[in-house]
């Protein structure tokens, strides 16, 4: 499914529908990813569940597959992500994610990634330079500058449009309630219990 959406024309509102997706724990060698759809930071409004490969390259096709069959599809405005890797090194690639879903991406980082170690740590791994074209077509890392700094990437959104809605989503930390929601939800159907920070 193609869109024809301009790479800014997103319609910010409190109440803003958003779909942030993590994974669960590396337990097994399928690995669970949760999406919370939010609206804005405040109210969960419905989950979503799929699977992935540890160290796969499937999780870019898992993700278009699971918000386009999902009934919650077209009333998605924004896609948040943790990062553009998931189980362990199973990058997504967020430029095709955007344009087979029709719904702008936000990936969000906590911390900026270091590029060189991330490609000496894809070294052990199979298709690592495939691999590194994907997490380095995510393109330019933009920070936000707070008490805590936050780093994100972006495609089919623009850059002011995704400071507004990670700062309006932040409610209750430096990281979006969407995401921090998905994680809690993800660890604790794997590990029995909620453990960590998202």
């Amino acid at each position: 499914m193609k869109s024809n959406r301009q790479q800014n024309a997103v319609h910010i509102k409190s109440q803003i529908r958003i779909l942030a997706i993590d994974d669960s724990p590396l337990i097994h060698e399928k690995v669970m990813i949760i999406g919370a759809f939010f609206r804005g930071g405040e109210q969960l409004d419905g989950i979503l569940r799929g699977e992935i490969t540890r160290d796969g390259m499937d999780s870019t096709d898992v993700l278009i597959r699971m918000i386009n069959n999902s009934k919650f599809h077209t009333q998605i405005r924004v896609i948040l992500l943790d990062g553009v890797t998931y189980a362990g090194f199973n990058p997504v690639d967020i430029t095709n994610l955007f344009k087979e879903t029709g719904i702008p991406v936000i990936s969000f980082m906590r911390s900026c990634p270091n590029l060189g170690k991330i490609r000496l740590a894809l070294l052990n791994i199979p298709d690592s330079e495939k691999r590194m074209e994907i997490i380095q077509r995510a393109g330019k890392i933009f920070k936000i500058d707070q008490d805590n700094p936050v780093f994100f990437q972006v495609s089919g959104i623009d850059r002011q449009s995704a400071v507004k809605i990670i700062r309006m989503t932040s409610t209750h930390s430096n990281i979006p309630e969407p995401l921090r929601v998905a994680h809690l939800i993800a660890t604790g159907l794997v590990l029995g219990e909620s453990k960590g920070k998202a």
